[in-house]
């Protein structure tokens, strides 16, 4: 038998040792914000001190409650500092450190610059700059996201050129921090790649004056960036009206006017003209699978789309691009690998291709695709053609 004293329970209960990092100070906003302006103040301008003070204070303050007091502070604290890229790419250090250290604060804190990009009106001039080049090295270093430019295109920001000055100061950081095509994918990936025109007022949102305008200011590549993208979107559309155009069946005459009217309207160059042309050719009809029957369908396809394709190959350039695109499509559509030759004869016999294109394109101005087998299929039309060259040139010197 056990004379052991069984031990009678307490009523006092078990007491648990709370883990220091999981205690949080509760203040309410004016004593959170007392707090970090306190613990600012003693780092100074010592932005390393200040980076680790706001890192040990995370775990003894509200971050998460108090984001928003939290970045009021810090963003305040920028606007004091010097107006020059250098002391704001030490400033965004303090930003990143702080958000890598509490992810939490991401959202939050991009809201904070959507916000105080609503309210740039109410700051000053130097201050506005101060923003705009923070907020471009943080969006290079990838603290904030593309989609926070969405507060840019505010209509009284837009219409009093707020929007257009702020974003030359922005961009300007951001491709010094990274490079035009790093701009480029962070803006397509949001899809504000073919809104930056939208900067301006609806009466300026032209190619001609977004280009002035930024190439002015500095920020060329931006420019020459815009003009490409209304240059491929112009060609996308040109594309897309030129198929609806066929599947219609529209005249050639009304097709052919409304193309020349998009090249002058969008600058798109006769060459790249013609390449878009034979795809929405070639794009109107269901070829045959079966290889001996697709050559046929093709030549009689074509003779009837070649006063189209002519109306577009009136300089060489543009005729060896049409060659190009033909080689591409026949190695491409490999039903239409012994079709190459046919379709060359038919465009020389239509007068939408001549001599000089077809024999720079055989001898070097092809590309790799299928080179030997069109090469051969070549041979003997190219030689005709060398022969009848050379007679015009000997009757031409009899004549003389």
């Amino acid at each position: 038998m056990n004379n052991q004293k069984q031990q009678k329970p307490t009523l006092s209960g078990q007491r648990f040792k709370t883990r220091k990092r999981d205690e949080k100070e509760r203040f309410d906003p004016t004593q959170f914000q007392d707090c970090i302006i306190q613990g600012l103040t003693e780092t100074g301008t010592d932005l390393e001190a200040v980076a680790k003070f706001l890192d040990a204070s995370g775990a003894k303050l509200d971050y998460r409650r108090y984001a928003e007091t939290l970045f009021d502070i810090l963003v305040a604290g920028g606007m004091l500092a010097q107006e020059d890229l250098e002391t704001m790419q030490a400033f965004a250090q303090v930003f990143n450190k702080l958000i890598r250290r509490y992810k939490y604060l991401e959202k939050g804190f991009e809201d904070e610059v959507k916000k105080l990009l609503l309210f740039l009106k109410g700051f000053s001039e130097s201050e506005r700059n101060k923003l705009a080049m923070l907020t471009g090295v943080l969006l290079a270093n990838g603290t904030l996201n593309a989609s926070i430019l969405n507060s840019l295109y505010n209509e009284n920001l837009v219409k009093e050129g707020v929007s257009a000055a702020f974003a030359v100061k922005l961009f300007k950081s951001w491709i010094n921090e990274k490079d035009i095509n790093a701009v480029a994918a962070s803006l397509r990936k949001v899809s504000m790649d073919n809104r930056l025109m939208e900067l301006f007022p609806a009466n300026k949102q032209s190619v001609e004056h977004f280009t002035k305008y930024f190439t002015e200011a500095g920020l060329k590549e931006l420019s020459e960036y815009v003009r490409n993208q209304q240059t491929i979107g112009a060609r996308k559309e040109l594309q897309k009206e030129l198929q609806e155009q066929m599947s219609r069946g529209d005249p050639f005459k009304d097709i052919i006017l409304y193309v020349k009217e998009e090249m002058k309207k969008n600058n798109i160059p006769e060459p790249v003209v013609i390449g878009i042309v034979w795809s929405s050719v070639m794009s109107t009809v269901e070829w045959n699978k079966k290889e001996e029957l697709v050559a046929e369908q093709a030549i009689k396809h074509l003779k009837q789309y070649s006063p189209l394709l002519a109306a577009f190959t009136t300089q060489g350039q543009s005729e060896l691009t049409l060659l190009l695109k033909i080689q591409e499509y026949c190695y491409d559509n490999i039903h239409f690998m012994k079709a190459f030759q046919k379709i060359v004869v038919l465009f020389y016999k239509a007068e939408v291709l001549s001599e000089e294109p077809i024999l720079k394109w055989y001898k070097d101005a092809h590309v790799a695709k299928g080179k030997s087998v069109f090469l051969e299929q070549m041979k003997k039309f190219v030689e005709w053609l060398k022969n009848a060259e050379e007679e015009s040139e000997s009757e031409a010197e009899e004549g003389d």
